[in-house]
This record gives C-alpha cells, structure tokens and sequence, in this order.
C-alpha cells in the first residue's frame, strides 16, 4: 500500500531535511506544546508523551487516511533531562555539564492514522559520548546561536563545533529523526518496504550505521 502524505509535526529544519531523504511526501505543522516535564516522570515517558502530544495536536491537518509523523528528542544526563535551552547561559551549562562525559540521546517517534484512531509508538535511545572541548570552543559556537534549538544545547553534525567523540546507535536519531525506525513502524502499519531508505540515510550522513538491520528487524536497539 502506498504511502499518503505525511503530515511532519515539526518545524524542525533537521527534521524536514531527514524526511526529506526517503522521497516520501510531506508537509509540516508545528505542534506548539508544553515541553515542560511532569512530577515524577521518567525521561523515557517524557520524551514518548511530547511525541505523542505533538501528533495529536496536529491531527487536524492530515486528510481522511492521513499520516501524521511526530517525533520528540531529549538530551539525558544522570537521569536529568535536558531540553532546548533557555538562553545563551543555560546552553553554556549545558554544554559545560556534557563536557568529556557520557549522556544519552532519546528520541520518541509516533505515527498515526487520526482519521482510523491508529497510533503506533517506538524510541531509539543512544550513547553518546562527548570530547573535551575547551571554553573557548563553547564561547565560539555559543555565539552562532546555532545551541539555541537544540536538546542539550548542541547538534551532533555541526561541522565547526563537532561535540561527539564517539557514539554508538542512529546518527540520525541524534539529529531528531530516526529513519529506520519511521521505515519499520509503517512496514507494521501496512505500508510496504522501502529497501533504499536506510541507504540513502547512510549516504547523506556518510556513516555505516551497525544497527539499521536490527531495527528494521524490529528490535529494541538504539
């Protein structure tokens, strides 16, 4: 069955530029929501609940059959969850506390169908080790304005800053939108196989992604 248009619950540029590598048609609605973390939640359930709220607040613009495309990142370290930032002093916390250490990436995606009541829901969580950038790098890309919309204050691709060390996992879940796991939760819904997707996501990265036949596969990797 083909694939309708998806309604993308974003306005993420990194979001519509990953997207954009299936092929697949799209258009986008931003999903103003309240990002704010609930007493006692868990970031896992955080980031899955703002994934899921930003798809229904967008459920409105998608056709009779229509797909609605939702997806929410967070930046995690030592079970704190760190959003996009405040304000050039929160980044630069952020940034500070990230330093030289270990955090985890978890990035939420949900499809539906509003139309049918259908809502399918997965995550990528990924490891994440950062390098030991000096002040003097954060002050520098602090003033490209660049940390400002992103989880945790940084984007794993920028080509001046380069933020990561190593990592292993999805390059693209890092930047906000896991492929494989929008490819293999429509191959659930029904919608046929795209065979080239992970590819074309590996050529536009230029990375060898180690997992994408396990999460195509339907495990529980990141």
């Amino acid at each position: 069955m083909t694939v309708p248009e998806i309604v993308l619950a974003s306005n993420s540029p990194r979001r519509r530029e990953i997207l954009g590598w299936t092929g697949l048609r799209f258009s986008t609605h931003s999903a103003d929501v309240d990002e704010t973390p609930q007493p006692g939640e868990t970031p896992l359930a955080h980031v899955q609940r703002l994934a899921e709220a930003k798809g229904r607040a967008c459920a409105s613009f998608a056709p009779f059959n229509g797909l609605v495309l939702a997806a929410d990142t967070i930046v995690v370290d030592d079970e704190e969850i760190m959003g996009k930032p405040k304000d050039a002093e929160d980044a630069r916390r952020m940034l500070l506390q990230l330093r030289g250490r270990m955090h985890a990436v978890h990035t939420a995606i949900v499809l539906m169908i509003p139309s049918k009541g259908i809502l399918h829901a997965t995550k990528c969580s990924t490891a994440v080790h950062m390098r030991r950038y000096t002040n003097e790098e954060v002050e520098t890309y602090l003033a490209t304005g660049d940390p400002l919309d992103k989880a945790g204050a940084y984007a794993i691709q920028h080509p001046q800053f380069r933020p990561v060390v190593k990592f292993a996992g999805c390059y693209a879940s890092v930047m906000g939108l896991p492929l494989c796991h929008v490819e293999h939760t429509l191959r659930k819904m029904g919608f046929g196989e795209r065979r080239e997707i992970p590819f074309q996501c590996q050529n536009a990265l230029s990375y060898a992604c180690p997992i994408y036949k396990l999460v195509l596969n339907g495990e529980d990797v990141g």
